[in-house]
C-alpha cells in the first residue's frame, strides 16, 4: 500500500515522462464539439452518420482487458464509457496510456460512438491527449465520510464525489436567479453599495475591521448595506436592491456563519403591509419557478407557502406561550423571568432585546409553516418606525419558516430627529459594553434631514433560504467554502 505522498512522487515522474516523450501534460485548450450531455442526447443520429466526436473530461474509471481498456469519463454535464483498443491507437500509444495515464487525469478523446453488447452507449477512441495531470489521487471512499468538515474544508472533493451537492448549488444559482427575475420585473433597481464602510450599520451585530493604508483610516467590513441603500431613497430612486456579502464577526453554528449572502431591497411609498403580499408574490413566484410547486420538504416535514401566510402578533404569541405580558413587565422583571428560563441574560440588556432571546430560545422554532410575525416591541429595530396604532410596538414582520428567520422587514423611519434620538440611546448601550449596539452615523442622519420617502424595508439571507428549499441542515451545506478553524 503506497502513501500519498509515494502516490504523488510516481504521478510526477509520470508527468516529466509525458514531456520527455513530448507531449504537454498541462495544454492551453481542448477541442472539444461536444459536451458528455450533448453526445448522449445525440447519439443516435452521430452515431449513424459516424461522425467524429471529440469529448473532454476526467477518468473516473479505468478497465484494462488485455488489449483494451475501457474509461469512464466525466465532464460537468455527465459520464459516459470509452473504449480504448490497442489496435485503434497503435500499439506505442496505448502503452502511453496504459503507463502515463491515471484515474483522475483530464483527458481528451476522440471517435465515434457505437453500442456495446450490453448496449451501453460509448466512444470508440482513435485519438486521445491529456489535458491536466492529476498529482494527487481521487480518495477511494469519499461517499458516507465521517469526518463531516472535510467535505467543507475539501470541497472540490465533494463535488467530484456528490452530484447531489452539485445540485444543491445548481438550486442556490437558480434562487438568486429568480429573486432578480422577481425584482426587476417588479420595478427594483438593482445597485452596489460600498463593502468598506467608515461607520457599520444597519443589523445589530459586531463586525469585521480593517485598515486602509492609502487613506491611513480605519474601516469595517459592512454588516448591512442598509444606510447606504436608504441613502439612494434620498436621492429619488424610489425601487432599490442589492444582492451581495455582509460579514458579522460573531459565532458560527447551524444557521450563522461570518460572511453571508444577504437580498436587501427598498421600497418607496409602501409599507410593511404591502411588502407583507409582495412578500408572499415573491415566493409563490420563486418556487413555482425552480420546483413547479408552493410544497417542500424540510425535514421531513411538510411545508406550504401558498399564501396567504399567517399573521400573528408578537405580544400575543408571547404571552400565549410564556404567559407573560410585555406591556406591564418591567426590564428587570422580565431579565429575572428570563432568567428562571434558562437563559444568562446580563443587567443593562434593554426588554426588547430579552424578549427577543426568549422568543428565539423557546417560541420561534415551534413556527413550522410559513408565518408572518408582526410588531415586535419598539427598541428591538433601531431604524424601524413605530406602529401609528400603538407607539410601544414597531411596523414591522418577520417572515418565520420552519423555525428559522427568514425575512426581517420593516417601515423604515424616516424622521431626522427620531433617528438621532434612536442613535444616541445606541451609542449608551456601545458604551455600557454592547458591541452589537447600533453606532451614531452622522452622515446618514444629515442625508435623512434632506428628506427621505416613507419607505419599507426587507433583509433575507440567501443561504438560510437555499438551505430551506434544499432540505439542508446547515448553512456549511450550502456555502461553497463556508468559514473553517484552521486545522
Amino acid at each position: 500500500m503506497f502513501s500519498g505522498e509515494e502516490i504523488k512522487n510516481n504521478r510526477i515522474k509520470k508527468m516529466q515522462k509525458l514531456i520527455q516523450l513530448g507531449f504537454n501534460p498541462f495544454p492551453q485548450k481542448t477541442g472539444r464539439n461536444y459536451s458528455v450531455a450533448e453526445a448522449q442526447k445525440q447519439f443516435s443520429t452521430l452515431s449513424r452518420a459516424k461522425k467524429i466526436v471529440i469529448l473532454s473530461g476526467r477518468i473516473r474509471a479505468i478497465r484494462l482487458h488485455g488489449g483494451a481498456c475501457f474509461l469512464d469519463i466525466e465532464d460537468g454535464s455527465g459520464k459516459i464509457q470509452a473504449l480504448l483498443r490497442k489496435d485503434n491507437v497503435g500499439k506505442k500509444s496505448y502503452q502511453i496510456f496504459e503507463d502515463l495515464f491515471d484515474i483522475g487525469d483530464f483527458v481528451e478523446i476522440r471517435g465515434n460512438l457505437f453500442k456495446t453488447k450490453r448496449g451501453e452507449k460509448t466512444l470508440q477512441v482513435n485519438d486521445f491527449k491529456m489535458l491536466s495531470k492529476s498529482l494527487r489521487p481521487l480518495p477511494e471512499k469519499w461517499h458516507g465520510l465521517v469526518d463531516i468538515e472535510q467535505k467543507y474544508r475539501k470541497r472540490y472533493l465533494d463535488l467530484i464525489f456528490n452530484p447531489e451537492v452539485k445540485e444543491k448549488f445548481r438550486i442556490r444559482s437558480q434562487i438568486i436567479k429568480y429573486l432578480r427575475e422577481f425584482l426587476d420585473k417588479n420595478g427594483f433597481l438593482e445597485v452596489e453599495t460600498p463593502i468598506l464602510q467608515p461607520i457599520y450599520g444597519g443589523a445589530r451585530a459586531r463586525p469585521f475591521k480593517t485598515h486602509l493604508n492609502a487613506l491611513n483610516i480605519d474601516l469595517y467590513l459592512r454588516i448591512s448595506p442598509e444606510l447606504y441603500l436608504k441613502r439612494l431613497l434620498v436621492g429619488g430612486l424610489e425601487k432599490v436592491y442589492e444582492i451581495g456579502k455582509c460579514f458579522r464577526n460573531e459565532g458560527v453554528d447551524k444557521m450563522h456563519n461570518p460572511d453571508f449572502t444577504e437580498l436587501e431591497f427598498y421600497w418607496a411609498y409602501a409599507d410593511y403591509k404591502n411588502m407583507m403580499q409582495l412578500t408572499e408574490k415573491m415566493f409563490s413566484f420563486l418556487l413555482k419557478k425552480i420546483f413547479k410547486k408552493l410544497v417542500i420538504e424540510y425535514e421531513s416535514k411538510k411545508i406550504n407557502f401558498a399564501p396567504p401566510y399567517k399573521r400573528l402578533e408578537f405580544f400575543d404569541l408571547f404571552k400565549r406561550e410564556t404567559k407573560l405580558d410585555l406591556e406591564f413587565l418591567s426590564q428587570e422583571g422580565l431579565r429575572k423571568k428570563a432568567n428562571k428560563m434558562g437563559l444568562k441574560i446580563e443587567r443593562g440588556k434593554p426588554k426588547a432585546e430579552i424578549a427577543d432571546e426568549i422568543y428565539k430560545k423557546l417560541l420561534r422554532p415551534k413556527i413550522l409553516q410559513p408565518t408572518f410575525l408582526i410588531h415586535y416591541p419598539v427598541g428591538f429595530q433601531p431604524l424601524a418606525k413605530a406602529s401609528e396604532k400603538n407607539p410601544k410596538k414597531l411596523a414591522n414582520f418577520q417572515l418565520i419558516v420552519a423555525g428559522i428567520e427568514l425575512v426581517n422587514a420593516f417601515s423604515e423611519l424616516n424622521n431626522p430627529i427620531e433617528q438621532r434620538k434612536r442613535f444616541e440611546e445606541q451609542e449608551k448601550l456601545y458604551k455600557k459594553g454592547l458591541p452589537e449596539a447600533q453606532r451614531m452615523d452622522k452622515d446618514f442622519l444629515e442625508a435623512l434631514e434632506y428628506g427621505m420617502p416613507p419607505a419599507v424595508g426587507f433583509g433575507m439571507g440567501i443561504d438560510r433560504l437555499v438551505a430551506l428549499l434544499t432540505d439542508s441542515h446547515s448553512l456549511r451545506e450550502v456555502i461553497l467554502f463556508p468559514t473553517m478553524r484552521p486545522r
